[in-house]
């Protein structure tokens, strides 16, 4: 993957050294240490320079990203892909649910990796998959995905520093009570299980859900869920701790009576654009499963969302 980003270097940065205008653009030391090896990776007014040569107002700092390396156990597969939003720097999609975000040993092409594979030597590029915010098999909606090491970079330090804003949409068990709130309850693995967690107050890492009712669909609730933290299956195992689990959740509340899958859809991502600061924000509706399952247990389908 190749990427070309200009900077014009202003009064503040007048006098420093390149690595410190790269450090102060969210470059982490790693994404430093790998472009300097590239050739010609550094250009200041058009002229290759290093790391600590320095720069001055009004010259125009360029760095020449060239990755050639690709996701080798990762094989192209023409599948769906549903892409929100594109850009030389990150793509945002629409995941299906039922579609694992990258290929395991049950899974090995039928992930949304294959499909991105795919959909990179299509156009005649090398693919390396950095998926930034990753989603349960069976959650459907919205993920970003980013194009090269420096933006892979600056979105992993937003998600950690909770920049990052991630909202989903559930349909729970109940009706919710209190209506909305914060769920602090610290999650850890069940036992030796390699895959279901729990909450564990002596063992557990900390989790955060901020939960808000958006209505009652005859048993159910439909819920508004914003992550403070990116636990696995944190949704998931707040609910049911709660008393208010996910239908058709095959872990932790296997009612398959109205979906087949856990009732889980990310429905908002927000964050500063990993390159130009710019904010982006994008939503995924309610897939039509979900939508069934409101149509078909709510007495007042208008109070949907």
């Amino acid at each position: 993957m190749d990427r070309t980003i200009d900077y014009i270097i202003g009064k503040e940065e007048d006098g420093l050294r390149v690595e410190q205008v790269l450090r102060r653009k969210g470059y982490s030391r790693q994404n430093l240490s790998v472009i300097k090896r590239m050739p010609q990776s550094i250009l200041v007014n058009g002229v290759h320079a290093y790391m600590r040569g320095q720069v001055q107002t009004g010259d125009t700092l360029r760095v020449q990203i060239h990755e050639t390396g690709v996701s080798g156990k990762i094989p192209p597969i023409h599948l769906p892909l549903d892409i929100v939003y594109e850009d030389e720097d990150i793509i945002v999609i629409n995941k299906a649910a039922g579609m694992p975000i990258h290929p395991s040993m049950n899974n090995y092409t039928n992930s949304m990796a294959n499909a991105l594979a795919w959909y990179y030597k299509e156009q005649g590029k090398p693919f390396i998959f950095r998926c930034s915010n990753r989603l349960d098999r069976d959650t459907s909606g919205l993920t970003v995905v980013a194009k090269h090491l420096v933006s892979a970079g600056i979105i992993s330090t937003m998600t950690a520093e909770k920049i990052l804003e991630r909202e989903y949409l559930a349909i729970v068990s109940g009706h919710v009570s209190p209506s909305a709130g914060t769920i602090c309850a610290p999650l850890a693995r069940k036992g030796t299980s390699i895959i279901e967690r729990m909450v564990d107050f002596e063992k557990g890492e900390e989790a955060v859900t901020h939960y808000e009712t958006l209505g009652h669909y005859g048993p159910h609730s439909l819920v508004k869920l914003k992550l403070e933290t990116g636990r696995t299956h944190q949704i998931r195992v707040h609910m049911q701790y709660l008393g208010y689990p996910l239908i058709g959740d095959y872990l932790y509340n296997p009612d398959m009576t109205h979906i087949s899958r856990q009732a889980l859809h990310s429905h908002r991502l927000s964050f500063p654009h990993p390159m130009t600061g710019e904010p982006m924000e994008f939503t995924a509706p309610l897939p039509e499963d979900m939508q069934e399952v409101l149509r078909v247990t709510s007495s007042s389908p208008a109070s949907q969302e």
